[in-house]
């Protein structure tokens, strides 16, 4: 009982005077509020007083009474029973007291008889208000009612009005009688009737975290929420000690339920006023877990009551308290205690130290700003955080947690040092597609579907195989990708226009670029980047339009002829076979074709495929696709890994599945002889699989982007595994065809001033592709290369609308400009303290006679000297001093034996020695 109701308490007592000398006791038979006279009825100020025998006392309130402050009125005999509602002053005669409401003859002073006490509840009596006639001063004297107090008890309007409170106030009586019964008839119904559902079975939405190739580090997290799931082991005592301390200090002591939370809910919601939440961790609890106790009113705060005193008698506090701290909200986008962890400190709960875990503690009053406050972030709200903070650590000081024994010790400083700011919150800023490494989490659900680890058939699915459509969105997995860090940040750092020192920065705003990288032995990419936000455009990859269309491949111009060089080979024409390459009309078309930048190069209708690589020269690589048919094209580069390819005389582009067609039925038509020099739009993911096969000397692996899948098990908190990797190598290219092309890309990193750190041996190529046609401007660049351990493909065009694409200088950008700059900077920083690694020589496989081109003539003589006789193998010419090959004039290689007809000394060639290098042909 407190003080206001305990007649020993001081706080109980008042001073009365005149009263037989006891301060607070009324002589016997008489009302005493306050000092009035005997007899007479006067409001005194709050405190309570005990009256003797027969004397009306305010100090006690009889149960379930209730009292208001009240004036004088007329007094009498108590009626028993009587709610006291305010009312003004009316007369009164000698010895009846009335506070409250009562007629002549009665007094409702809570519930008091005639020689008993009249307890009013726990409310004061308010003064009167004096100076009047009826007042103290008044000519009738101190307390009297006088007639300037009201109209007298004759006054039949007095009387009325008073029947007629008297029957609201009982017709208020009783209908609170009624809703007290029919509110305890629906509790009782209701707590019988409540099933709980088992916390372990609440369907919470959990994120799955995507983790790079180490498996330690996380690179994006997907779901409706982000939560991790964690068991009460992994969260330390005193993480729960700091959360009780913070929210419920009473939690390991109470049945769960706040029952002055409920009454306060409860007239708010009477009166109007402002919605009360839940206050224990229990009540908290329930209302985050169960969708039916979302809503604000009292019936849920009813049900709420219920739902935590159910899990309350059925589980035990660690129970409650796990499920608790992983259903709550902690802002930053972290839902639970380890995804609040990871954005507010960068680490798991389980290493979160004392004064971290008040910080998290201290965000659950509210996490994030309102109107009326900033909310607890300390990165929003430093003071109030540090405050709350505080409040969190007294608590935790006057329970016990800390500072006792077998106790960690207090904190003595806010750790202001190891928090995060919202930009580096890992959870906050990594959570969804919205990021760079987006892109990567969509190829994951098509990859767990192909591996059978989800389905589409909803009678099928269990909680180890979900609906692929929902398993991401559900949650619970930990996905472990092929991204290798070292890999991806070289890209990042090279491509990414909002990094600093990329190739991108300050150059125009319509430049995009995309990047990707794999490991040729065994496909799995590595590193990937096709834009900022995995919820827009890749372009590395495909894509869907509104309209359902498959769009996302860029004209891979030149490069392409990696593919037009191969199917070549592999049609029995040998790198030194020799070919038109002058400008021409083809017959039935209107178009000409020609090569870039001129009509007539130096080695005119006697071009050799090496030269016409190295020199990209389009006309010669045409008269192979007319000579071999486009489908082998085609088909080499399906066969190397190339999925898709987009017609380009359509609008928008219509895309062709070239693994589930014959490239028969794909070229000429819709594929024309254009084919070989790169017309047709693919996506860098395929060329650089594509090339991939090419670095692992024709054995194909599809480019993947999964490792291993896991769920948790909630009832553990333990991971198994789903599912994985799957390896299925091919052997799709004639390894002789793949060392020649390999032994003739080797020499491009130098002729387009790529060459890699140290020395290291790799190949190239570079395309480009006009804007329009009618124009020297170009639309899209490419590089493209690989090593023994890495194939990475390069892409620069435009973001969005189709303009010209230019340097920060002026200059149109080409494959050898940014493009090579991104692709060279990726390889270097990507490879550094890799092993250098050698390729395989060449094959020389096909026949040197099989191309259309002409036998070069003989150089002209130099005036004033005789051709030297060489002998018939051209074995006996002294040696060139700049070591560019044999000085033999007659030398159909050119002067330094490059194949290329000049004499730059760029481009391979050369050796030295006495004996030439001969290669044995092979059929």
């Amino acid at each position: 009982m407190n003080s206001y109701g305990d007649p020993s308490s001081p706080r109980a007592r008042a001073q009365v005077p005149g009263s037989n000398g006891d301060p607070g006791v009324a002589p016997a038979g008489r009302a005493s509020l306050g000092g009035a006279p005997a007899g007479r009825a006067s409001a005194s100020v709050p405190p309570r007083a005990t009256g003797a025998s027969g004397g009306a006392s305010v100090g006690r309130a009889g149960a379930g009474r209730a009292s208001v402050p009240v004036s004088p009125a007329p007094g009498g005999r108590p009626g028993a029973g009587r709610a006291s509602v305010p009312v003004s002053p009316a007369p009164g005669s000698a010895g009846r007291a009335s506070v409250g409401v009562g007629s002549a003859g009665r007094a409702s002073v809570g519930a008091a008889a005639v020689g008993g006490r009249a307890a009013v509840a726990r409310a004061g009596v308010a003064p009167v208000s004096g100076g009047g006639p009826g007042g103290p001063g008044g000519p009738h004297g101190p307390g009297r009612g006088g007639s300037g107090g009201g109209r007298g008890p004759s006054d039949p309007d007095a009387v009325a009005r008073a029947k007629k409170r008297r029957r609201i106030n009982m017709l208020i009586a009783g209908f609170a009688v009624f809703i007290m019964l029919a509110g305890i008839g629906v509790i009782g119904f209701t707590y019988y009737s409540t099933s709980v559902v088992l916390p372990n079975q609440i369907n919470l939405p959990l994120a799955t975290t995507i983790y790079a190739s180490d498996n330690k580090t996380p690179i994006a997290k997907v779901g409706e929420q982000n939560r991790t799931f964690v068991s009460i082991g992994q969260i330390p005592p005193h993480v729960r000690d700091a959360v009780a301390a913070a929210e419920d200090k009473n939690f390991y002591r109470h049945s769960g339920v706040d029952y002055k939370g409920i009454a306060r809910a409860a007239w708010n919601n009477l009166s109007g006023g402002d919605k009360q939440g839940a206050s224990t961790i229990t009540q908290q609890y329930a209302r985050n877990a169960y969708e039916n106790l979302q809503d604000d009113s009292y019936a849920r705060k009813v049900k709420e009551a219920i739902v935590a005193s159910k899990l309350n008698d059925q589980f035990t506090k660690e129970q409650i308290m796990e499920h608790y701290l992983n259903t709550i909200y902690f802002g930053r986008n972290a839902y639970g205690i380890e995804a609040a962890a990871q954005a507010y400190f960068g680490k798991s709960v389980s290493r979160v130290d004392v004064a971290e875990a008040a910080v998290l503690a201290a965000l659950i009053k509210q996490p994030e700003p309102t109107a009326t406050h900033k909310g607890y972030d300390p990165a929003v709200n430093l003071p109030d955080a540090k405050a709350r903070w505080d409040y969190v650590i007294a608590n935790m000081v006057s329970e016990g947690w800390v500072d006792s024994p077998n106790h960690p010790p207090r904190p003595t400083a806010y750790p202001s040092k190891t928090l995060q700011t919202p930009k580096e919150s890992r959870a906050g800023q990594k959570f969804g597609v919205n990021n760079p490494i987006g892109n990567v989490v969509n190829y994951l659900v098509p990859e767990m579907r192909e591996k059978k680890l989800c389905t589409d058939n909803e009678a099928e699915a269990t909680d180890r195989k979900p609906l692929c459509s929902l398993m991401l969105k559900q949650g619970g997995y930990r996905i472990r990708t092929t991204i290798d860090m070292k890999v991806q940040r070289a890209i990042i750092g090279a491509a990414q226009r909002s990094t600093k020192g990329s190739e991108l920065e300050g150059t125009k705003k319509n430049l995009m670029a995309a990047a990707v990288s794999i490991d040729p032995r065994n496909g799995r990419v590595l590193g990937y980047y096709g834009g900022d936000d995995g919820t827009g455009t890749d372009y590395a990859g495909k894509n869907t339009d509104a309209n359902g269309n498959v769009t996302g491949g860029h004209s891979p111009g030149s490069s392409f002829k990696i593919y037009t060089l191969a199917a070549a080979i592999d049609a029995g024409k040998a790198i030194d076979s020799r070919w038109k390459g002058k400008a021409f009309t083809p017959d039935g078309v209107k178009f000409r074709v020609s090569n870039a930048g001129t009509d007539n190069p130096s080695c005119g209708d006697s071009c050799t495929l090496r030269e016409s690589t190295l020199k990209s020269l389009n006309v010669p690589f045409y008269h192979v696709s007319l000579d071999i048919g486009a489908d082998k094209i085609v088909d080499m580069a399906k066969r190397a890994g190339v999925s898709m390819m987009w017609q380009t005389n359509t609008s928008p582009p219509k895309g062709h599945d070239l693994t589930k067609a014959d490239a028969k039925e794909l070229a000429p038509d819709p594929f024309y002889h254009v084919v070989a020099y790169g017309q047709y739009p693919i996506t860098v993911l395929d060329h650089a699989n594509g090339i991939a096969t090419f670095a692992n000397k024709g054995v194909y692996n599809k480019a993947h982007f999964l490792l291993s899948a896991e769920k948790q098990n909630k009832d553990t908190g333990k991971w198994e595994k789903l599912g994985g990797e799957q390896l299925k190598p091919q052997k799709r290219i004639n390894p002789d065809v793949v060392a020649d092309v390999t032994n003739v890309l080797e020499d491009y990193p130098a002729k387009v001033n790529h060459v890699l750190d140290g020395g290291r041996k790799a190949t190239a190529k570079t395309g480009t592709w006009e804007l329009k046609e009618g124009t020297d401007e170009n639309g899209d660049a490419w590089m493209v290369g690989y090593t023994p351990q890495l194939a990475t493909a390069v892409w620069v065009g435009n973001k969005g609308k189709r303009e010209a694409i230019k340097m920060k200088d002026g200059r149109n950008i080409s494959g050898s400009l940014m493009p090579g700059d991104i692709w060279e900077r990726v390889m270097d920083d990507s490879l550094k303290g890799e092993e250098k690694l050698d390729f395989p020589p060449a094959a020389n496989f096909g026949d040197k006679e099989a191309g259309n081109g002409t036998p070069p003539p003989p150089p002209p003589p130099v005036p004033g000297q005789q051709p030297q006789d060489c002998g018939p193998l051209g074995l006996f010419c002294p040696q060139n001093p700049n070591g560019g090959g044999n000085q033999n004039p007659n030398d159909p290689r050119g002067p330094d034996g490059d194949g290329d007809g000049d004499n730059d000394g760029n481009d391979g060639g050369g050796g030295g020695g006495i004996l030439p290098t001969l290669s044995p042909r092979r059929e």
